[in-house]
């Protein structure tokens, strides 16, 4: 049995993710420039991304992926379509609202998933993450409020963070899935179980709805490959690596950085702007962070 890594390894290792997968709206909003839709953007960001991950699921996962259990399967199903359900709903949202909003509503992760845990395990999160969690859902409602009121004359923003909600649930639901299934499984094999169960799922949706991959530009596919490369190969694997280090309502706190890395890439790359009572949920929203970080060195 493998040696536990340093206690500071994992941090480090989410912030890296993070940061990758803070590009994920922005490269989402370029495909979505390029006439690609959100369904068909989905299923490529995943689609790429389990194809790349399948010799290295084959070669160091391979006898574990041959002895799945049927439990296990069972989850692997559940934890796919959660995590198709979460990239649909979710890169749906962009369309209809801000990068801001709609990144602040998906990673309201630690209230479903404290909330999940105290209803089905009894779980009881410390003061330092509870804490933590109450600061960062204060920093997104401070973000969700001042975009709504500022909303563009013909936009959407009820339809897309209800859909950016709805993601927020389908991830929650993947992360502890995944963390049951994470434990007997070696990182590539859980990682290409669950992206690829998602890849065919949005695929399956994709030929239902009669949408063509050979209608999207390049500048789209060029889109959608740094999606699967960064965001979800880089961002999302670190986060699923440490799955099995730190707890699942943690991974969710720290989830809660991405809208200050994408929106400041949104007033970079689209104009997107943001006023004083943006800056003081991002930073409600950091400090949130550092208090569940506290918290779960803690446990």
């Amino acid at each position: 049995m493998s040696a536990p890594p340093p206690r500071w390894l994992p941090f480090v290792v989410l912030g890296c993710g993070l940061t990758a997968i803070s590009f994920g709206a922005i490269l989402a909003r370029l495909a979505q420039g390029e006439g690609a839709p959100s369904l068909l953007v989905a299923c490529v960001r995943l689609g790429l991304a389990a194809l790349v991950v399948t010799p290295l699921a084959l070669w160091f996962g391979g006898s574990a992926l041959r002895q799945l259990s049927r439990r296990q399967l069972a989850l692997g199903l559940a934890a796919g379509g959660c995590l198709a359900l979460h990239f649909a709903t979710w890169i749906s949202s962009l369309e209809y609202t801000s990068v801001a909003s709609s990144t602040a509503l998906v990673t309201t992760n630690p209230l479903w998933i404290g909330l999940a845990g105290l209803l089905f395990w009894g779980e009881r999160p410390n003061r330092a993450m509870q804490g933590g969690i109450a600061l960062s859902l204060l920093g997104s409602l401070l973000i969700f409020w001042s975009d709504s009121a500022n909303a563009a004359p013909g936009s959407q923003p009820l339809l897309g963070n209800a859909l950016a909600l709805v993601g927020s649930w389908c991830f929650s639901a993947y992360l502890l899935l995944g963390r049951r299934l994470r434990a007997g499984l070696p990182l590539t094999a859980y990682i290409w179980i669950a992206y690829g169960v998602a890849a065919l799922f949005l695929l399956a949706a994709v030929q239902l709805t009669g949408l063509r991959f050979d209608t999207l530009s390049s500048g789209a596919w060029w889109a959608m490959a740094g999606m699967a490369l960064g965001p979800q190969l880089l961002g999302h694997t670190a986060y699923n690596w440490s799955l099995r280090h730190v707890s699942a309502t943690f991974i969710a706190v720290v989830t809660l950085g991405e809208p200050v890395g994408s929106a400041l890439m949104a007033y970079v790359f689209f104009g997107e702007g943001f006023g004083p009572l943006q800056f003081a949920g991002f930073s409600l929203l950091l400090g949130g962070i550092y208090l569940a970080a506290r918290g779960e060195r803690e446990r």
